[in-house]
Formats: structure tokens, C-alpha cells, sequence
């Protein structure tokens, strides 16, 4: 999970000063020490750390918060804020051109995630309307331009080629006359990297650049590489200048490193975040969500965007019609089941929720939660139609023969079948709850796949 290990750790720093009444400068220092020291074994700059925290410990040992009614929670917004500070302060979106096509050319040394990234931005800006042209530059990597193509195949998504036999300088002129010809929207460039950074790279990077003006030059870094990461963007920085950082493999990265050194370091913001291999899988970089998500808070907004995408507005509200009437069968159970795997694995759901904080999620098996939903799913499947809609009339025998045509147990059946009562309990306790108010609401409901 993202920043697993500091999440853990600086959750655990701020729970001890959260519930204190009254808060001396000693408990701050003591807080900051083991702050400093998450931060550190999180691989993030060391200058980075030590500006962090003297600005959080010169802002939390002020008159204004040691004497508040709340100074433990003064001092966790003021580590909140300094960590979104760290990152942001805001989201930094893409510059478009004021006369289309608009031109991304896509840097950073090889296997960062480069290809890949300039698909997954070409399939994210296409869904806002745009109309991208991928443009295979990588002559010297064998069988870069086919994995172009590739993704290019899957995503929908036009490649521009000229072979590896080509200048790049040549293929990406040529691919900004193309696009206006054919009016794109947007040229996407995927350049050429290298196992490390040299004057060639840079050389042919600088050319391209002089050559077609880009709109911005997005830097792709791995953030696995920590450290690594972090001198990669300056270098490029200082060498090619950059626009922006996409930061890949980040669902992977425990650490954290380089999300919280790159902007300080380089003075650029990061735009995206790559959070798994799919190639929906690239998401705008949202620093205060992200540090919300680092210390425990959760990240509601993300949460209810990947609802909204996942879920269709007409069947939420025939959803929601049949909580209120009690008419909820096994088949809308099924279809829940079915969205909510939509939105990505489990633990990175509950990852967005106030409250459930790292040590949780890592109880969290999601390859046993996802093989917990197929068997539901395969359950349900076996049933009859009226079975499904009327689950009381599901006796031992029928119990068997669904056991038997789904390859599961009697006792899994059971299992699907309690979780269902479970959620329609839930269900009308919150329809009771939005009628009537908190009064009365204590029960606790075990998530139905876990």
C-alpha cells in the first residue's frame, strides 16, 4: 500500500498527541523527533525533512497552540498542512494551447514507465473529450514503437510511425504537421530514455524540444527508486527544464520518498500518479488528499469519484428506491458487488475512508477479498431467477444443489446468504437513520466479503 510504512508511523505519532488535553513544548520536540525519523527511513530528502520540521515545530510550539482548548489537534493540522504544503499546495492541472493541437513530450530514463504513462494520459484526456495522437519517437529501444502501437490498439487511440530507421527530430516535426492536418487535438510524444542520464539523451531531448516547442514536457520517474527519483528530476530539470513530474508505480512505492521531496527539491509540481498497471489506472495528483490519506484522514473526495464513475446514476436511484420500499433482492446484491469491485481493490477503497488507518488495510488480504467476490458472484449465479428474488425459499436441498453448481460449500452459501440479511438490515437502519436522525444508531456490520 502507498506510504504504508510512514503512514503507520506518523499515525502513530500524532494518535499519542491527539487525545492530550494540554500539550508542553517537550511532547512536541518528542513528536517531531519520531516525525523526523519516519520521514527519513521513508527515503525523503534529508534537507526536505529538516525544513519540514522546523517549520511545523516553529508553528506548533506558538503561544496561539500550546494554550488552545485542542492543542493536540492544532498541532496535527499543522502537520497536515505542512505535508500538503510539501507536495502542492494545490493540484497542478495540464496547460492546453490556445491553438490545438496542444504538445506533451514525454521524458525520463528507460523502464520508468514511460510508454505506458503517455497511453494512459492519451486514454485519460480522451475521456475529457479530447482527441490524442500518440507518437512513437523511441528508435533505439527494441520494440518500443510496437509496445506504442500496442497500447495505442487497446486504448483506441491513432499512432504516429515512421519506423526505428527515422531521426526523431524528423518523426516528431512530421507528427505535429500530421495532427493539424488531421485535427487532433493533442500530440503526445514518447521520447527515448536511457539506463542512466547522458549528454546523447539530453542532446536529442533539447533538439526535439527546440524542433517542436512542446506545451509542456512531462518528466515520468519511477517512484519505487526513492532518492533516485527525486536526483533524476532535478538533473532533468536543470538539463532539459520541466513542466511537470508524473510519478509511476506509486501503488507499489510503501515508502513514499519521492512524492513528498520532488516538488521542493525541483521546484515542479507533480500532475499525475500512476496506480497500477491497467491503463485507466493514472490519476491527477491531489496534495491535500494525499496528505489527508498519509495521516489516517481518509480522501472522501477521490472516494466519491471513483463512485460516481463506477456506478450508473439510474440504477443508484432505482437502488435507492428499493431500500426505501424493502424491495432489495440478491440480484441487486449481486450488481453491488459488481460495482464496487469496479472501483478498484479493496484495501485501496478503504484506504479513502475516515478513520481506518494503515494497520487495518494491512489485515486486508485483497487477493483473498477478490476471490471472496468471485465466489460470491459464482453463488448467486447458480441460483434460479425466483431464487434470487425471493431468497426465503432457499431450503437444505436448494442449498446443496447451489453449493454443487457453483464449486463452492453449503457453508459459503450460508455465508452469501447471512451477508445479504446483514445488508438489508444495514439498509433500512440507514433509511431509519436518514429519517429519524443518529438516535439509536450503534449497530456495526461486518463488510459483506470480508
Amino acid at each position: 500500500m502507498v506510504f504504508e510504512g510512514l503512514s503507520n508511523k506518523l499515525q502513530e505519532a500524532v494518535r499519542k498527541l491527539k487525545g492530550k488535553g494540554r500539550v508542553t513544548e517537550k511532547d512536541v520536540k518528542e513528536m517531531m523527533r519520531e516525525i523526523k525519523l519516519a520521514l527519513l527511513e521513508a527515503d525523503v530528502n534529508f534537507k526536505v525533512v529538516k525544513d519540514f520540521i522546523a517549520k511545523v515545530s516553529e508553528r506548533a510550539v506558538g503561544q496561539d497552540v500550546l494554550e488552545s482548548l485542542t492543542p493536540g489537534q492544532q498541532v496535527i493540522k499543522i502537520v497536515h498542512e505542512e505535508l500538503i504544503n510539501l507536495m502542492g499546495p494545490g493540484q497542478s492541472k495540464l496547460v492546453f494551447a490556445p491553438k490545438p493541437p496542444t504538445v506533451y513530450m514525454m521524458v525520463g530514463l528507460q523502464g520508468s514507465g514511460k510508454t505506458t504513462t503517455s497511453g494512459k494520459l492519451a486514454n485519460l484526456l480522451r475521456k475529457q473529450g479530447k482527441k490524442p495522437l500518440l507518437v512513437a519517437c523511441d528508435v533505439y529501444r527494441p520494440a518500443a514503437i510496437k509496445q506504442l502501437q500496442v497500447v495505442g490498439g487497446q486504448l483506441g487511440v491513432d499512432v504516429f510511425s515512421m519506423g526505428d530507421k527515422t531521426n526523431p527530430i524528423d518523426i516528431a516535426k512530421a507528427a505535429i504537421e500530421h495532427a493539424k492536418s488531421k485535427q487532433y487535438d493533442l500530440v503526445i510524444i514518447d521520447t527515448a530514455g536511457r539506463l542512466h542520464i547522458d549528454e546523447a539523451l539530453m542532446d536529442e531531448l533539447k533538439n526535439i524540444k527546440e524542433s517542436v516547442r512542446p506545451t509542456e514536457i512531462l518528466l515520468v520517474v519511477d517512484s519505487m527508486t526513492g532518492q533516485d527519483a527525486v536526483n533524476v528530476s532535478e538533473t532533468f530539470n536543470e538539463k532539459l527544464g520541466i513542466d511537470g513530474v508524473i510519478l509511476t508505480k506509486l501503488d507499489g512505492d510503501t515508502r513514499g520518498g519521492a512524492a513528498l521531496s520532488v516538488k521542493t527539491v525541483t521546484g515542479k509540481p507533480i500532475k499525475f500518479i500512476g496506480m497500477g498497471e491497467k491503463l485507466n489506472d493514472l490519476e491527477p495528483f491531489f496534495p491535500d488528499r494525499m496528505a489527508s490519506r498519509i495521516l489516517g484522514m481518509g480522501d472522501v473526495l477521490s472516494l466519491i469519484e471513483k463512485a460516481q464513475e463506477a456506478f450508473d446514476e439510474k440504477k443508484a436511484l432505482e437502488l435507492e428506491r428499493k431500500m426505501r420500499t424493502q424491495q432489495f433482492t440478491l440480484e441487486d446484491f449481486l450488481e453491488q458487488m459488481q460495482q464496487i469491485k469496479k472501483m478498484g481493490p479493496l484495501n485501496k477503497i478503504l484506504g479513502m475512508i475516515p478513520g481506518i488507518n494503515a494497520e487495518a488495510l494491512n489485515a486486508i488480504n485483497t487477493a483473498d477479498s477478490e476471490k471472496e467476490l468471485a465466489r460470491f458472484e459464482a453463488i448467486i449465479k447458480s441460483m434460479t431467477k425466483q431464487e434470487r428474488n425471493d431468497p426465503s425459499i432457499i431450503n437444505g436441498s436448494r442449498r446443496k444443489r447451489i453449493a454443487a453448481g457453483s464449486g463452492t460449500k453449503v457453508q459459503d452459501v450460508n455465508k452469501v446468504l447471512k451477508s445479504f440479511e446483514e445488508m438489508k438490515k444495514m439498509m433500512k437502519l440507514m433509511n431509519d437513520l436518514g429519517k429519524h436522525g443518529k438516535k439509536g444508531f450503534g449497530n456495526k456490520f461486518r463488510l459483506p466479503f470480508r
